[in-house]
């Protein structure tokens, strides 16, 4: 199965400070890249699990006595490694969004280079798809997923045009919703704002935020002392959550501080935030919006 090379490898997994005996995580499997890269550094009696609720992730499943594949989201963590015996970790990587597998894959309905049914179900298995998104949703609703999510200022005008367009019959297909939002969509960035309008109905087929949130709640709890975080995103939305949880504890507001006006947080940056150099964007596309940051436990 055609996955591409995942971005920034070396460094998401050079972020873990591996210890060749320890326990560690890839949340977002894929097509097994940066799984494959953390085995590497591990010895016999290093462990490495890896969650992926995609079912064609099971497809590239690694044959390893020290690995094991998780079909579920990563938003249940730590259910599913206490489940498998395991309360702490020393380190946990994330590659957020959708693989290039996912994109290339026309049935899917992730990209809007193919004609396909409105779909966007990272789990196959869920009920939620973008075609309901798409001709359920009230107008208020809709424009709530564009604004939030595409952060488009256009998101008024594209839910009034998808509702008054549904009446006359659903919109089924990638190309129908396409012709139906053109009229905003301006010809000069039209791959930009496509790109927005896609990446929004997704975030809310697969609850990409509220599962983020989720996940990195647990981390601190899972990981050991000086176990590391290493997260890869690909929206401002992915990074600021990332970004304001390593820094204050929280994702909104301040954190709350103790008698002395001190507050305490969980988890402390290491290092600056990195980004694909012009090399791997020309070799990779995908990476031309990544960007990585990567924590420690305090």
């Amino acid at each position: 199965m055609e996955y591409h090379n995942p971005v920034l490898l070396q460094r998401s997994v050079d972020g873990l400070n591996i210890k060749p005996n320890g326990v560690y995580v890839d949340v977002t499997f894929g097509g097994g890249g940066h799984s494959r890269e953390i085995l590497s550094r591990l010895n016999d009696e290093g462990k490495l699990i890896a969650f992926d609720q995609d079912e064609d992730a099971q497809k590239n499943k690694i044959v390893d006595s020290r690995f094991l594949l998780i079909a579920e989201n990563f938003r249940y963590i730590k259910r599913f490694l206490k489940f498998n015996g395991i309360s702490k970790v020393d380190g946990i990587l994330a590659d957020l969004g959708v693989s290039s597998h996912q994109f290339d894959e026309a049935k899917r309905g992730f990209s809007t280079r193919f004609d396909a049914k409105l779909d966007m179900r990272m789990n196959v298995y869920d009920t939620l798809s973008a075609y309901d998104v798409v001709n359920t949703y009230s107008e208020k609703k809709l424009a709530d997923v564009f604004h939030f999510y595409g952060e488009l200022r256009s998101s008024k005008m594209l839910s009034k045009a998808i509702v008054a367009a549904r009446i006359e019959e659903p919109i089924v297909t990638i190309f129908e919703l396409k012709e139906v939002i053109a009229p905003f969509v301006p010809k000069a960035k039209a791959h930009k704002v496509l790109a927005q309008i896609f990446q929004a109905i997704r975030i809310e087929v697969n609850q990409e935020i509220d599962a983020l949130k989720e996940f990195i709640k647990q981390v601190p709890e899972i990981l050991n002392e000086k176990g590391r975080l290493s997260v890869i995103s690909y929206h401002s939305l992915e990074d600021r959550l990332v970004k304001r949880f390593i820094r204050n504890g929280v994702f909104e507001g301040e954190p709350e501080k103790d008698v002395f006006g001190r507050f305490h947080t969980p988890l402390k940056s290491v290092g600056k935030m990195i980004v694909p150099d012009a090399q791997e964007i020309k070799q990779n596309n995908r990476a031309r919006s990544a960007k990585l940051r990567i924590a420690v436990k305090v």
